[in-house]
């Protein structure tokens, strides 16, 4: 990725970066003082698979073409199809895939257009996995399809783009890494300011000291609202929608239009306000401009349904508190503060910065010495010291274009993308304990980062543990 200098009045600087570190170990104890809880000291088996690059024998050239397919049609999807057919990189849209018949239509319409072949419609992701003409798919499902639909494809041999937030436990981002590295696939995810040079700056800024220590780091995603919900009767399911496929590796229940819809109301679907908003892009941004910190010690969430008693599973307001040893991550989510709101087009696309006060996305990063204020998806950032002084500061655009260019490069040299899967699980596991800390009743949770597990909390433990549907399982080998 090509950097830019940022403008300052004090200091520059450059920094690589890099990918999780593997440790080893196993044995059993009672980890917490009187905690009853026996753990396996078993350091996760993903982490001695995972490879800094791939072997080229699936490299493609510049001039070849490459194949792609979505999965899952809904409007993001559609949006981000398009934006992949107009990027000019020699590529085809094969495959529109979604169980649900009236959606996908105009991504259709409008692909045909573009390249002037009408992309194939299917309900069954099977089908493009096992056409081996495609070498890549965008998933854009809903959350609970995330980890089953990139393992699945992995294993047919085809990259993967995968929506954030990419899991939907623990469990399945380990596995997911697994399957990316066994088969040596590709696994973007989509959290895009991987793909922001600002981000890079911003993290050069502070590697080089330009905040002191780092004592403090506030993420927000406080939406406009409140929004109300009335829950719909179940009712058979429509002739143009295969719901036991919807439902997938979720629990069998009647068709509800609530639940097909308004699927990031519950939680067999979502991660609730962290992960529906699109709060894991500035949490991830957040861990890109820390240098990739690895995993809290502890995390604790309060919150509730503050605004509207109704039959949604999650909370319209959360925050949580991610202790790291050396400095405190916050995480602020909601869905209930029309005061608030995200970046603008003037924004994202132009040079001017966000108006910080009342931005429902920033970054607030404390240093000993000075603070930063990020903004996603082009929002850049800016450093200030004591009355309000600017000293540094750098701008960029949304960088959407740029992350799904990096995909289809990678595709080809067959490179770790920007959004590599390892830390896209690493930025994900920050999401599952913030919503099992809320779930397993406001608790605090201690967590081991060399384990990856929660070790007082019988009850947060076994919320954690997904339970699969015959015929959708995701098992330890993948």
């Amino acid at each position: 990725m090509k950097r830019r200098k940022f403008f300052q009045l004090t200091s520059a600087g450059a920094a690589g970066m890099a990918i999780a570190p593997s440790c080893s170990s196993s044995a059993q104890k009672k980890d917490e003082k009187d905690s009853g809880i026996v753990i396996n000291e078993v350091v996760p088996d993903y982490r001695d698979q995972i490879k800094a690059s791939f072997s080229v024998q699936n490299k493609k050239g510049a001039n070849d073409r490459v194949v792609l397919a979505l999965i899952g049609a809904g409007s993001w999807g559609t949006n981000l199809i398009l934006e992949a057919a107009n990027s000019g990189e020699n590529i085809l849209i094969k495959y529109i895939c979604d169980v649900d018949d009236t959606r996908g239509g105009r991504a259709i319409s409008e692909l045909e257009k573009i390249q002037g072949f009408r992309p194939i419609a299917v309900r069954d992701m099977r089908k493009v996995f096992d056409d081996k003409e495609v070498d890549g798919v965008f998933v854009e499902t809903p959350e609970h399809w995330h980890a089953l639909a990139t393992i699945r494809a992995c294993q047919a041999g085809k990259d993967v783009y995968v929506e954030k937030t990419v899991s939907h436990s623990i469990f399945e981002g380990q596995q997911m890494i697994k399957a990316a590295m066994k088969y040596e696939r590709i696994v973007q995810c989509g959290t895009q300011n991987r793909s922001a040079d600002y981000a890079l700056t911003a993290r050069d800024y502070i590697k080089n000291g330009g905040l002191g220590e780092i004592v403090a780091v506030h993420v927000k995603e406080l939406l406009e609202g409140p929004v109300p919900f009335n829950v719909k009767e179940d009712s058979p399911a429509p002739d143009t929608i295969d719901w036991d496929m919807w439902l997938g590796p979720a629990p069998k229940v009647p068709y509800n239009v609530s639940r097909n819809k308004s699927w990031i109301y519950y939680w067999d679907y979502s991660g609730g306000p962290v992960t529906s908003g699109g709060s894991i892009h500035q949490l991830d941004m957040a861990r890109l401009i820390l240098d990739n910190p690895g995993f809290p010690k502890s995390a604790y969430c309060a919150g509730g349904r503050y605004f509207f008693n109704d039959m949604r599973d999650i909370p319209d307001y959360q925050m949580t508190t991610f202790d790291y040893g050396n400095f405190v991550l916050t995480l602020e989510t909601g869905e209930c503060t029309p005061y608030f709101q995200k970046e603008g087009p003037e924004v994202r696309f132009g040079t001017i910065y966000p108006k910080w006060m009342q931005n429902a996305t920033r970054i607030d990063i404390y240093g000993t010495e000075r603070m930063m204020i990020a903004g996603r998806m082009g929002g850049g950032w800016q450093v200030f010291d004591k009355d309000e002084k600017l000293v540094a500061q750098d701008k960029g655009i949304f960088p959407l274009k740029a992350h799904i260019l990096n995909y289809i490069d990678c595709i080809r040299t067959r490179k770790q993308p920007n959004g590599n899967i390892v830390e896209g699980h690493n930025s994900s596991v920050l999401i599952h304990l913030a919503n099992l800390s809320y779930r397993a009743g406001n608790k605090q949770l201690l967590f081991s980062p060399e384990y990856e597990t929660i070790t007082n909390n019988s009850e947060a433990r076994a919320l954690a543990r997904r339970t699969y549907r015959k015929g959708f399982e995701i098992n330890q080998e993948v």
